[in-house]
């Protein structure tokens, strides 16, 4: 593995650490963000020269405090300047061991600020947890590049400016808040699922702090069982040589029987509170589908109930995507292609691509194929990329 490759790998899996201790010693989270990048294109400068360190992480952490303090030093001359860079360089250097997991959630629940709009407080928190550029987080919430970066410096002037407190709140605040915070951690969780398997573990991990912190909130313990559900098909969701495996063709042996399990069991405690939510009833599908030992034996007819309470009470076009899935499988997939066309997702490759699986069911090769390059064009994942082109081939065979 080459030190760039390193470098690479430290960026996804310490970013938002190294940035939520920042946050913590400076306050600012301009300020924390930039130090952090600083030290990150020194790493790529010099580790190619001296060798990655052994604590990847501290070092990062460490470079990054000290080009903060010489940037306060730098840029003022003020006394208070002066004095707040001799202070955090007096400071003890962060250690990696520390209260970790506090640090990100205190950056998690500032930035989930009621103060801040709630499309601009999951994507700030993306951007600085995540790591995740602002074309990933535009592409996650289907806005253009310019906007979504727009979004991102008022959330950050907003939290400047208003003096929002980089804390966990009082457990009076706490489900003001929860909300933002749990759509944060599920879009980290499916940024990962489409390749970063740190992302996923990153999530995972945050959404059994949140039910620890909340274990009273249905929601937490929704999504933390939906998640679980999710990632226990990883193995099965990709051969050796990186092709994509979707779910009905996927070898259930394989999936990882234990997160099986504990998902279905969080699913349960779900259905005994009987206060459903969104992240619930999006678990409970997932239960549904790691019931079924073979594909043939999905009880489609309960996933569709539950996405007609999904659309009840969240409803959204992807919802609705989904939902029409389930009609293809329960009404065919006639019905389902009126249902997909109906909805305004022409920006959304997976719309592209369920669109196009309807036709090629309907025999309508030459629309499909037209659909499934479409899906090929928007998507940036390798995988699904070389899935997609794979069932053009198909077409192309199949055609007279």
């Amino acid at each position: 593995m080459s030190d760039t490759t390193d470098v690479e790998t430290v960026f996804r899996a310490e970013y938002g650490r190294a940035v939520s201790v920042l946050v913590r010693f400076l306050g600012d989270i301009d300020l924390a963000e930039e130090a952090v990048q600083d030290a990150f294109t020194t790493a790529v400068r010099r580790w190619p020269e001296t060798g990655v360190p052994p604590s990847p992480a501290g070092w990062i952490i460490t470079t990054a405090r000290n080009r903060a303090v010489d940037r306060l030093r730098r840029e003022s001359t003020r006394d208070a300047r002066q004095a707040e860079a001799a202070l955090l360089l007096a400071a003890d250097p962060p250690v990696e061991e520390g209260p970790v997991r506090d640090d990100r959630l205190r950056l998690i629940f500032t930035c989930c600020h009621p103060a801040l709009a709630p499309q601009a407080r999951v994507a700030l928190t993306l951007r600085l947890l995540g790591g995740l550029s602002t074309a990933q987080i535009a592409r996650a919430f289907l806005v253009p590049e310019p906007t979504m970066a727009q979004r991102l410096v008022r959330a950050k002037a907003k939290i400047r400016d208003a003096r929002i407190p980089y804390r966990v709140p009082r457990d009076a605040d706490l489900p003001d808040r929860l909300k933002g915070v749990l759509a944060v951690v599920y879009l980290i969780f499916n940024e990962g699922y489409e390749g970063d398997p740190g992302l996923c573990a990153e999530a995972v991990r945050l959404g059994r702090l949140l039910t620890e912190l909340m274990p009273d909130e249905p929601e937490a313990t929704g999504l933390l069982a939906l998640m679980l559900l999710v990632e226990s098909r990883r193995s099965a969701r990709g051969t050796a040589d990186g092709t994509l495996v979707p779910l009905p063709e996927q070898d259930r042996g394989r999936w990882d029987r234990d997160l099986v399990a504990e998902g279905q069991a969080l699913v349960r405690r779900c259905l005994r509170r009987n206060r459903p939510g969104p992240y619930q009833i999006q678990a409970a599908v997932q239960a549904v589908h790691s019931d079924a030992p073979t594909p043939a034996e999905t009880d489609w007819r309960q996933i569709l109930s539950l996405y007609d309470q999904l659309m009840a009470l969240a409803p959204s076009p992807v919802v609705a995507l989904n939902r029409a899935v389930a009609v293809a499988e329960t009404e065919g997939p006639g019905r389902a292609l009126a249902l997909v066309d109906a909805l305004d997702l022409g920006g959304y490759h997976v719309w592209h691509a369920v669109r196009a699986d309807l036709l090629r069911r309907l025999d309508r090769a030459a629309e499909a194929a037209v659909a499934y390059e479409a899906a090929v064009a928007l998507s940036e994942n390798p995988a699904e990329r070389a899935f997609l082109e794979r069932r053009v081939r198909e077409l192309a065979r199949r055609a007279p």
